[in-house]
């Protein structure tokens, strides 16, 4: 199946990556046109529009991490907000369009808000990226100063946390310092393949 890309729309055929020459004028007008949806998503780096349009195995691990970074904060008693997808951007700046993040230190300032402008509103705590298609690069996240990012691709969850001016990967999470994410956020994932969604949760909050 091949793209469908008309003045009007734009079908992309899951796991289909496009890039093409494009400038701050371009990217609004996508944005414009497209809002918050899912799909596809879009980002302005170096000079170029990229678009993709994740496949359902993407689509399923976001789900299944973000339901096991709920059922880790329920477990420690932590309150959040969350938010997917959206797009987050920094003033006039090109937004980004994590998979899921989470407001867990800040969540009070966002509370009731509909749209973010990280001008004004604090970043999220955590940004989730589900990488099937390498369309995601840690450098991109810098201009937003999100504290922690996970990159989850291939079966490895890479943490990455916001350290001076740059990203910097470690091996445990500010978040979950005494868990290890690392470890054990892949092996559910796993899981949620082998046994469904709710089984690997079930077993998951068993494990809690």
């Amino acid at each position: 199946m091949l793209p469908t890309i008309t003045s009007e729309t734009i079908d992309l055929p899951p796991g289909t990556l496009l890039k093409f020459p494009g400038n701050m004028v371009d990217y609004e007008r996508l944005l414009a046109q497209f809002g918050e949806r899912s799909i596809p998503r879009i980002r302005l780096r170096d000079q170029h529009i990229l678009l993709m349009s994740p496949l359902p195995e993407q689509v399923k691990e976001i789900d299944v991490i973000a339901d096991l970074v709920k059922a880790l904060l329920l477990y420690q008693g932590q309150d959040w907000d969350s938010f997917h997808p959206i797009t987050l951007r920094r003033g006039q700046e090109p937004g980004l369009e994590p998979d899921v993040c989470f407001y867990i230190d800040h969540y009070q300032a966002i509370l009731g808000k509909r749209k973010l402008d990280l001008s004004i509103d604090p970043p999220p705590d955590l940004a989730i990226e589900i990488d099937v298609t390498s369309f995601t690069r840690i450098e991109d996240y810098i201009c937003l100063a999100i504290p922690e990012v996970w990159i989850y691709k291939k079966g490895e969850l890479k943490i990455f946390q916001f350290q001076g001016h740059t990203y910097l990967e470690t091996d445990t999470s500010r978040i979950f310092p005494d868990f290890p994410v690392q470890q054990t956020i892949p092996q559910y994932v796993n899981r949620a393949w082998q046994i469904g969604s709710s089984g690997a949760l079930r077993e998951f909050n068993q494990l809690l």
